[in-house]
């Protein structure tokens, strides 16, 4: 006699919350790279500007900066969209759509970083440059809903003299807009400490210190970061894993880590998602923001962060609404706001998954 099988039923997975409702705060987005790309073919094509085959493909490029050929590329690639940015216009564009797709991605709270000198040329100097990009992101904020302020960044490939007049710079605003003092590019190039008296001129001011390290380099470069520049969050940070003496220390003092999971793979820093290592920072107790650092060419911005925890390291919704708090109580957001954040982050948790 045959059998006769029950019709299988489909295996369904368990539903989960929208990580885009997820109210969260964004401590590490770099000004050009937060750029939409159809905004960066607009521009090029306003000003005339021919790009590079690898960002007019419509697809991110393929970049891997582990070596010094391939860093160089991509900074190559960073300035050649930096050049389509070229009047007040062109910045209060960049700004007003950065702030859009933050409230898109649930982003309630912004810190976007800046080196005004890459525009001070095009725009009537540094303090013009300084000034029009906190007017806008002022105006961007009142529009949008999400606060926004900015962390001025110096370059580790200039002469920290250059970094010393930005500093200075950076506290000249402080109470109109800016909150802290970074150092971007390559941490393998200018050594953290060679900016001590820039950091210094920050922070006796009052604004935080959240330099680089920790990701071309490694947690020699976080080290230096904590003992020369004082600083009090870390760009990246994320190869403090490979140091059980630097998560301690890290998780003891509460240091945050802006960790960029899609930046570290698209740049080599490790090979798959599933590489770098969230857990280990997570369960070691240091505080993370997870960031984008720079969408335009990473091609993933602040949502899909979240994303990839959720499908490559198993992060649950309880795991993901503390990395979320992690990044409200990481950023410079006044008290009230850091409250409404919070109070969100439980009401997303408190709603029916699916």
């Amino acid at each position: 006699m045959e059998q006769v099988l029950a019709p299988s039923r489909p295996v369904t997975e368990p539903a989960q919350r929208d990580l885009r409702l997820l109210p969260k705060a964004h401590l590490h987005l770099h000004f050009t790279g937060s750029m939409r790309p159809a905004t960066l073919m607009e521009l090029a094509d306003k000003h005339g500007v021919r790009l590079p085959e690898a960002l007019s493909s419509g697809e991110p490029p393929k970049l891997r900066a582990t070596d010094e050929r391939g860093w160089f590329r991509f900074q190559r690639l960073y300035d050649s969209a930096r050049s389509v940015l070229r009047d007040e216009e062109d910045i209060r564009r960049l700004v007003h759509e950065a702030a859009e797709d933050e409230r898109a991605d649930g982003s309630g709270w912004l810190e976007i970083q800046v080196d005004p000198t890459s525009y001070a040329p095009r725009l009537g100097g540094l303090i013009p440059a300084l000034e029009l990009v906190l007017d806008a992101v002022d105006e961007a904020s009142r529009m949008s809903g999400v606060g926004i302020r900015v962390l001025v960044a110096a370059n580790r490939m200039k002469h920290p003299l250059d970094a010393r007049t930005l500093a200075r710079l950076a506290v000249r605003y402080a109470d109109q807009g800016v909150v802290g003092f970074g150092l971007s590019n390559d941490e393998r190039r200018g050594l953290a400490r060679d900016f001590d008296r820039a950091f210094r001129i920050a922070t006796d001011a009052g604004l935080l210190a959240a330099p680089h390290g920790g990701e071309l380099a490694g947690p020699s470069s976080i080290r230096s970061c904590l003992d020369d520049l004082g600083a009090g969050r870390v760009g990246h940070g994320v190869r403090a894993a490979e140091s059980p003496a630097l998560l301690r220390r890290l998780a003891e003092d509460q240091v945050t880590c802006e960790v960029c999971p899609a930046s570290n793979v698209a740049l080599g820093v490790y090979e798959h998602p599933q590489d770098v290592p969230l857990r280990r920072l997570f369960d070691a107790g240091v505080p993370m923001a997870l960031g984008a650092d720079d969408p335009l060419l990473f091609g993933s911005r602040l949502a899909e962060q979240y994303e990839l925890a959720r499908e490559h390291h198993g992060f649950t919704d309880e795991e993901l609404a503390e990395l979320a708090r992690q990044s409200i109580r990481g950023s410079l957001a006044p008290e009230p706001v850091q409250g409404r954040l919070l109070a969100g982050v439980d009401a997303w948790l408190e709603a029916p998954a699916g």
